[in-house]
C-alpha cells in the first residue's frame, strides 16, 4: 500500500483554514435555507427559522428546509472526518468510509428494514435498523483490531464485511416481491437529505458527536503512525487503541449518517486530499479541517442538486458520485507516477 506523503510546511495554518471553511460553512447553510420552491424573504427567514413567522412559512423552513440542511452538514462532517483519520491509520490515501464496509452494513440493514415492510409501518425502524447493520460491523472489527497486530488484516475483513453487505443487498433487490420494494430500495441506496425531519435529525445527532469526539481524540496519534507502526510502537503508541477509536468514531459517525441519508459516496475520499496540502500534510491537521470542510461540501452538493431543473431531483448520492468518480481516477494516476 502507498504511504502518505511524508509531512511537509504548511501552507495556512489549522486555525485560519478551519475559519475560513466554517464561514464557507455558515454561507452554504443560509443558502440551503433559502433555496426551494417558495421564495422567503431574508427578514421573514430569520424569523421563521425562531418560529415568529406566520404559520405556513415556519413550517416550511423549521419543518422542511433546516433538518435538511442540518442532516447534510452532519453527514459531510462525519465522513470527511472519517476519511481523513481511515487515510492515516491504514497508510492509504485511497481509504475511505467504505473500506472498512461500514458504509455496506449501514445500507444493508436499512435494507432489511425496505424488503420486509418495516419501513413502511414503522417509519423510525429504518434508520435503526441501518445503525444496527453498522453496529453489526463495528463488533466484528473491534475484535479484529484487538486481536490483530495488522492494517492489511483489518483492510481485508473491512472488504470483506462490505463485498458480503452489497451481495446480500443485490439478493434482498433480486428477491423483491414487488417493483415497488426494488424501487424503493434503488432510490434510498442513492443517498439523499429531501423530506428528512427534526426525528432523524434528533436520532443522528448524538452518534455523530459522540463519533466525531472520537476521531478528533485519535486525530494527535496519527502523526506518531506516520513514522511507521513498529517505530510507532518503539515510542510508546498503543495502536489498538488507536484502530479500535478510529473504528468507534467511523462507525457511530458514519453509521449514523448513512442510517438518515442513504449512502452518499467519495466524500470520505476527496475532502481530506483537499485539505491535507493546505495544512503541511500533517494527519493530525486534516482531521478538523475536513470534518467542517465535509459537511460543506455535502451542504453545496445538496444545494446544486436542488438548483439543477432536469426533470426530478437528482439524488444526492448521484451527483457526489459524479465528482467523485473522476477524483478518484486523477489520485489512482497521480499515485502511480509516484511509485518506483
Amino acid at each position: 500500500m502507498n504511504r502518505l506523503p511524508a509531512p511537509a510546511t504548511s501552507r495556512i495554518g489549522t486555525a485560519p483554514l478551519c475559519l475560513i471553511l466554517l464561514g464557507i460553512l455558515a454561507g452554504l447553510m443560509l443558502a440551503s435555507l433559502t433555496i426551494g420552491y417558495v421564495h422567503i424573504p431574508p427578514g421573514r427567514l430569520v424569523q421563521a427559522a425562531f418560529g415568529m413567522a406566520d404559520p405556513a412559512t415556519t413550517t416550511i423552513v423549521q419543518q422542511l428546509r433546516m433538518p435538511r440542511m442540518i442532516l447534510a452538514a452532519l453527514v459531510g462532517a462525519s465522513l470527511g472526518g472519517a476519511g481523513a483519520v481511515l487515510q492515516g491509520l491504514l497508510h492509504n490515501p485511497l481509504a475511505e468510509p467504505g473500506t472498512l464496509g461500514i458504509t455496506g452494513a449501514a445500507s444493508l440493514g436499512a435494507v432489511v428494514a425496505l424488503y420486509f415492510g418495516l419501513a413502511a409501518t414503522v417509519p423510525m425502524s429504518l434508520p435503526l435498523c441501518a445503525m444496527s447493520g453498522a453496529a453489526i460491523a463495528t463488533v466484528i472489527l473491534l475484535v479484529v483490531a484487538r486481536d490483530s497486530a495488522s492494517t492489511l488484516t483489518l483492510i481485508l475483513v473491512g472488504t470483506g464485511i462490505g463485498g458480503i453487505a452489497i451481495a446480500l443487498t443485490s439478493l434482498a433487490m433480486n428477491l423483491s416481491p414487488n417493483p415497488w420494494a426494488v424501487s424503493e430500495i434503488a432510490m434510498w441506496l442513492l443517498g439523499s437529505v429531501k423530506d428528512r425531519t427534526f426525528s432523524e435529525v434528533w436520532l443522528a445527532l448524538p452518534f455523530v458527536i459522540v463519533g466525531l469526539a472520537a476521531l478528533l481524540a485519535a486525530a494527535p496519534s496519527l502523526d506518531l503512525l506516520s513514522l511507521g507502526e513498529d517505530t510507532a510502537r518503539s515510542m510508546g503508541l498503543n495502536a489498538s487503541r488507536l484502530r479500535t477509536m478510529a473504528i468507534a468514531g467511523t462507525s457511530l459517525a458514519v453509521g449514523a449518517g448513512v442510517a438518515v441519508s442513504g449512502s452518499v459516496g467519495f466524500v470520505g475520499l476527496m475532502m481530506p486530499h483537499l485539505v491535507r496540502p493546505l495544512v503541511g500534510q500533517v494527519p493530525s491537521r486534516t482531521v478538523l479541517p475536513s470534518i467542517i470542510g465535509g459537511g460543506a461540501l455535502v451542504l453545496a452538493s445538496d444545494i446544486v442538486v436542488r438548483l439543477i431543473a432536469i426533470g426530478p431531483e437528482l439524488q444526492l448520492g448521484v451527483l457526489t458520485s459524479l465528482l467523485g468518480t473522476p477524483f478518484f481516477l486523477y489520485l489512482v494516476l497521480h499515485l502511480r507516477r509516484q511509485l518506483p
